[in-house]
């Protein structure tokens, strides 16, 4: 591979591994962050420090951004000089905002890529890690070889909003199972349990989840609402019994209650007898 010269803008941990692992890969890099002090490391390693973000877009055919969200872009990059460059925004935001973006960088002579990042920092440059990528497929597959130097990438289309699409799909995800472990340990905190005591069980839930996706998938995407194994009321049964163990050990219930909400809907709805593969259509509704 070409050792390609790649400027990175914005060096928080994300941007400071993604710059570590272009150096480690042998490339000519460039750095620059809106305050100082945070490249020391790096330029100590050959890093080059821009004196200015106009120099550090310059430096490079591709710059590469690690920012809080799109905005943040707008900000740093401010009237610099697009023109010919390749910009790949790597930080999270949603998608109308990158296809937004993408118009904007257009109209400025530069050709732009999002990416959604599926790892944390230490993840960056190691196997099987993943990064998905969205825009015009040309630009993708001319720099395909610099980007899969921090994670293979799963290339999700032209829409440059895609690639924040499948990230945010699996950020609810996430999001979702990350505030459930939390919840259950405050409940088991409220019981005398430490995490320690829980973590064993924890692990066996989150291996059992892929089954149940792989399970529901076919009947969601064929638009079967059939209950035979889960029936929403027996469900929504169970949610209950999980708010109420909560609300008897002190803790707050909120996060729970919404769901037991959800579930109470579909009763109420008449789908009592219905799948869970239900609730989809039942939250697409208004």
């Amino acid at each position: 591979m070409n050792q390609a010269s790649i400027t990175i803008v914005g060096l928080g941990p994300m941007g400071r591994a993604m710059a570590a692992a272009y150096l480690d890969a042998g490339h000519r890099v460039t750095v620059w962050n809106r305050s100082a002090g945070k490249d020391g490391d790096l330029v100590a390693r050959g890093a080059h420090r821009a004196a200015g973000i106009t120099e550090a877009v310059a430096a490079s055919d591709l710059t590469v951004l690690s920012l809080i969200d799109v905005d943040a872009m707008y900000s740093a990059l401010g009237d610099t000089a697009l023109e010919g460059r390749v910009l790949v925004n790597l930080s999270s935001d949603v998608p109308d905002k990158a296809r937004k973006a993408a118009r904007w960088a257009g109209a400025r002579g530069a050709a732009y890529l999002t990416g959604g990042v599926n790892v944390p920092p230490s993840g960056i440059g190691q196997e099987g890690s993943s990064i998905f990528v969205s825009g015009p497929q040309e630009v993708y597959e001319e720099h395909r070889a610099a980007l899969d130097v921090l994670a293979a990438t799963d290339y999700r289309g032209a829409d440059p909003g895609y690639a924040q699409l499948y990230y945010q799909l699996n950020m609810i995800m996430f999001w979702t199972a990350y505030t459930g472990w939390y919840q259950a340990l405050a409940v088991a905190r409220a019981n005398g349990l430490t995490a320690a005591d829980v973590l064993p069980y924890a692990g066996y839930t989150a291996d059992s989840m892929r089954g149940f996706y792989t399970h529901t998938t076919p009947a969601i995407d064929a638009g079967d609402h059939g209950g035979a194994d889960a029936r929403l009321a027996m469900c929504a049964a169970s949610v209950e019994h999980v708010l109420h163990t909560a609300a008897d050990s002190g803790v707050d219930t909120g996060i729970l209650a919404a769901h037991a909400e959800l579930y109470r809907r579909a009763v109420d709805a008449g789908f009592g007898a219905d799948g869970t593969p239900r609730l989809v259509q039942l939250l697409t509704q208004n």
